[in-house]
């Protein structure tokens, strides 16, 4: 799409609204000017304009943590972009992986779940050990045992499947996935590091494709 497009505002800037490329969540609001914007597109990380520094800024340049730019859309009013990235460290200068973490509020009848979500669960259990938690006593016990839950996690959802189950095969594959993301915590493997695997198979399946259809 054409730049000229965009509408900036009166100081020649439009909010960008960075998010993470395998998880969607929202990293950052920050402001770009047409020129950060270019530089954006042309060198595929992540170029701001500091609003309080009135100077371009790209980000990562003293923490190191550099957002790669994988896409840019602009709304449907022109006047704002959401930039996907994969990110090299946390988004935040205090650290955290999103700026994005001061909930105000949250419907207790709708609670929100995900595979990060709960991973963070489990990795907080390894940390804590509270008693009493079936997590904990996995981690008590070692990679032996974990591995020995996985094993036997695998010949249920076989078995599920076989039977034809459909119900029984998604409570195995439940259980499967959960003590897999316990192993997963026991070894350090993060889940971004198996999405960014996958995403990686993905790209090579692409060009596979590519390559047999010339």
């Amino acid at each position: 799409m054409d730049l000229d497009k965009l509408k900036f505002d009166e100081n020649g800037l439009i909010p960008a609204i960075v998010q993470d490329f395998y998880t969607n969540e929202v990293l950052i609001l920050a402001y770009m000017n047409r020129e950060s914007l270019e530089i954006s597109i042309k060198e595929k990380r992540t170029c701001f304009f500091s609003r309080s520094r009135q100077t371009l800024w790209r980000k990562g340049e003293t923490s190191g943590n550099i957002q790669h730019v994988i896409s840019i859309t602009a709304d449907c009013d022109l006047d704002a972009v959401v930039v996907k990235v994969i990110k090299d460290g946390p988004a935040c200068h205090l650290g955290e992986e999103s700026c994005f973490f001061n909930k105000l509020f949250e419907d207790d009848e709708i609670a929100e779940f995900s595979i990060d979500i709960l991973y963070k669960l489990i990795k907080e259990r390894k940390q804590t050990l509270p008693k009493g938690s079936y997590t904990t006593y996995l981690f008590e016990k070692g990679k032996e045992k974990i591995l020995k839950k996985i094993g036997e996690e695998s010949t249920e959802v076989i078995i599920g499947a076989m039977k034809g189950s459909r119900e029984e095969t998604i409570f195995e594959i439940s259980d499967l996935c959960y003590h897999l993301l316990v192993l997963m915590a026991e070894s350090g493997i993060t889940t971004e590091d198996i999405k960014k695997e996958l995403a990686s198979r993905r790209i090579v399946d692409h060009k596979v494709k590519q390559e047999t259809m010339k």
